[in-house]
């Protein structure tokens, strides 16, 4: 329809405002769909006050050049929707009404673009978004839509464990408790690995963790996480590996899942993690920081960065979360109208409690 308005939540200037907008119209191959539930992420937030700053990196990385910043952009690409309409040249695989999930992924000259942090591909932090009809996939068993819609975030989760590649005698540390520490839990837990040792300053995240399998949770303005590894046969120091090497000792590997994102984080895990340690960074440190390389040397130490996730770790999550092999439920604190969109911004900037705030745009 010429003319036809949406209601989104787009980022203009440097602020989150809810506005009308052109309405969605899908082009070939896609499907416009009403959104039912859409989380807001950390990197939303970035994006918010900080847009510039991830277009630079984002071109240091020689990623497509999707955003322009002087631009409204629609973010949210963790969603859940349900089909209104099909465009030109689809398959129509799935009927108008079904509910389905996507990674967050439209196809362009640019190559593939991310939904939500492209100018061209609007977010679904909006009464309508596009979906490319190719990458889609149908809500199993009735599950809910604001917990659906927790497969993107938690397929991170699942990505950061498979890279790990975890054995039976693998003794994970997660380093903060938010929305990505604890999709790596639930993905650990969901390999039998185990124990896991939590830590978060968040007396709620720390609960949250132990409620989804955490075996040891610790407060670090307490108390070192560091300090659980002797007792769970990790040499904690190159001192006592080489004393527990000589006598022969049996040892259990040690992996660190960095999911904070803050500057000094890693110098920190390379003077405290022990030795021989896989670190996985998936914590997103979105400034320049500064490490002693020579304590990894010596300590021969391992690390992993790791970004989003494949196509199958995405429909596994969902399956997953079909099937009740997750509980969703502990993931979510709040479910918010369009409207109080900025509102829940500004109270996941400085979360605290707050773990994912998922936005349902009908409301």
């Amino acid at each position: 329809m010429t003319g036809a308005t949406m209601r989104a939540a787009v980022r203009r200037g440097a602020a989150l405002t809810v506005a009308g907008i052109p309405d969605a119209v899908p082009g070939e191959g896609q499907v416009v769909a009403r959104t039912l539930a859409c989380g807001i992420c950390g990197s939303d937030l970035h994006a918010v006050h900080h847009l510039e700053h991830g277009v630079e990196i984002g071109r240091r990385c020689g990623a497509p050049d999707t955003i322009d910043p002087t631009q409204d952009l629609v973010l949210g690409h963790e969603f859940c929707a349900e089909i209104l309409d099909h465009g030109p040249r689809t398959e129509r695989r799935f009927k108008a009404g079904t509910r389905v999930v996507s990674t967050p992924f439209a196809f362009s000259p640019l190559g593939a673009e991310l939904i939500g942090f492209s100018t061209r591909y609007r977010g679904a932090l909006a009464e309508r978004v596009v979906l490319t009809e190719a990458l889609m996939l149908p809500v199993p068993n009735g599950l809910p839509s604001d917990v659906a819609a927790l497969t993107e975030p938690l397929s991170v989760g699942t990505h950061a464990v498979a890279v790990a590649n975890p054995g039976p005698g693998s003794v994970a540390m997660v380093i903060g408790c938010g929305p990505i520490g604890l999709a790596v839990i639930v993905a650990l837990k969901r390999r039998g690995i185990g124990p896991i040792i939590a830590a978060d300053f968040s007396p709620a995240r720390r609960a949250r963790a132990e409620q989804l399998g955490a075996d040891i949770v610790v407060d670090p303005a307490a108390t070192s996480p560091h300090d659980q590894w002797e007792a769970l046969d990790v040499p904690a120091t190159l001192a006592s590996f080489g004393m527990a090497q000589l006598a022969g000792r049996s040892l259990r590997d040690a992996i660190v899942f960095e999911c904070v994102g803050v500057p000094g984080m890693l110098q920190t895990l390379l003077e405290q993690a022990p030795p021989l340690a896989h670190i996985v960074v998936v914590g997103a440190c979105m400034e320049d920081d500064h490490i002693l390389p020579v304590l990894g040397i010596n300590k021969q130490m391992r690390f992993s960065f790791v970004w989003a996730y494949s196509p199958d770790e995405f429909a596994e999550t969902l399956h997953a979360l079909g099937e009740g092999m997750i509980d969703g439920t502990a993931f979510l604190t709040d479910r918010v109208a369009l409207a109080d969109a900025p509102a829940a911004f500004e109270r996941l900037a400085a979360p605290g409690d707050q773990v994912k705030i998922v936005v349902e745009p009908w409301r």
